[in-house]
């Protein structure tokens, strides 16, 4: 699987997407909460990129568990 897909959801990352506009991917503008990188296999750790998608899925789960207690 080539690294411009997103080891979660097996869809195109976008990594670098907005490069031109930004000056930097849109990655280096979130923060990525360390569990979820637990979704991530082992052998696409540090090479290929979450997605925006999977990042704010991620992102709305915690808080729905946080909320629910």
């Amino acid at each position: 699987m080539a690294n411009t897909y997103c080891p979660i959801c097996k869809e195109e990352n976008g990594c670098m997407l907005g490069i031109e506009e930004n000056g930097s991917c849109w990655c280096n503008l979130e923060t990525f909460p360390k569990e979820i990188f637990e979704l991530v296999s082992l052998e696409s750790k540090g090479k290929q990129c979450i997605c925006k998608k999977c990042l704010q899925d991620f992102n709305k789960e915690q808080q729905m568990k946080k909320n629910n207690g």
